[in-house]
């Protein structure tokens, strides 16, 4: 068993003010995001400008705390919300989801691709590759604050959280999900993206290996005490919920491939 850093949640406090580690890491995230579209965006041969890419990221930022706080109170706790509605502004307490998350981004895009007057397939593949920078430092922040850790186990990397109430054993599924959906994503997004690829190709293999990736280390995660396991006694919801990403990436996978239509902002020079 390895020993849990526990590290201080709390990265700077001043007097009443408190700026935890996980709110830093959302932070990196979009700074990283908008850092690595400037790099794509000088050598789309015009196709994308400073400025869009900061609206973009903007635009990104509020579909993310939006829809992930929406997401959370509909997908995790419908019940609460039902009988709570103003429960949905007590952001304090906590609680993200990243499928609420992403279909927030997805309809903050749509009024982007308005804006700009831009193919919103185009606006997604351009954006796609930038996504996983948050989702890993996320998963980063997950795990200083001790949080969504995994299930009880005996590998010799397992943890014990302090957080935890039962304090036994666990896998620490925050550093899966950092290398799954933040490292090895962003590797492949970057390698499909680096050299025009028809349109639908990129921003579908992200709903693809997104899916893959949340669906095996739900496996190892530990699932929200308050729902547990939707069926066959190991289904959990994030699983649930990643199955449709799946489908519908490996289902426009194959529509790009066929159509073979360049997304133009892809265009990048080598």
């Amino acid at each position: 068993m390895i020993d849990y850093p526990n590290i201080d949640p709390v990265a700077i406090e001043i007097g009443p003010l408190a700026v935890h580690w996980y709110g830093i890491m959302y932070l990196i995230g979009f700074a990283g995001a908008y850092v690595l579209g400037n790099y794509r965006a000088k050598r789309s041969e015009g196709a994308w400008s400073q400025e869009q890419v900061s609206d973009m990221i903007f635009y990104g930022a509020m579909g993310v705390i939006l829809g992930g706080r929406i997401g959370y109170a509909f997908f995790y706790q419908f019940d609460r919300l039902l009988a709570e509605p103003l429960s949905i502004l007590r952001v304090w307490e906590g609680g993200m989801s990243f499928h609420g998350g992403l279909i927030g981004v997805i309809l903050a895009m749509v009024l982007f691709a308005r804006k700009y007057k831009k193919h919103f397939v185009d606006v997604m593949d351009f954006l796609a590759p930038l996504v996983p920078i948050g989702l890993g430092t996320g998963r980063l922040g997950n795990f200083i604050g001790g949080e969504l850790w995994g299930r009880q186990t005996d590998v010799s990397w397992a943890m014990i959280f302090p957080t935890d109430p039962l304090q036994l054993a666990r896998h620490p599924s925050q550093l899966y999900q950092f290398a799954l959906e933040g490292v090895l994503l962003f590797s492949i997004l970057w390698l499909i993206s680096r050299t025009p690829k028809p349109r639908y190709l990129v921003s579908a293999s992200f709903l693809a290996f997104y899916g893959l990736f949340r669906i095996f280390v739900e496996f190892f995660r530990e699932p929200d005490s308050h729902i547990g396991y939707i069926a066959f006694g190991w289904l959990t919801q994030g699983q649930l919920l990643s199955v449709p990403m799946v489908l519908a990436g490996l289902a426009l996978i194959i529509y790009s491939l066929q159509k073979q239509q360049i997304s133009q902002p892809l265009a990048t020079k080598k």
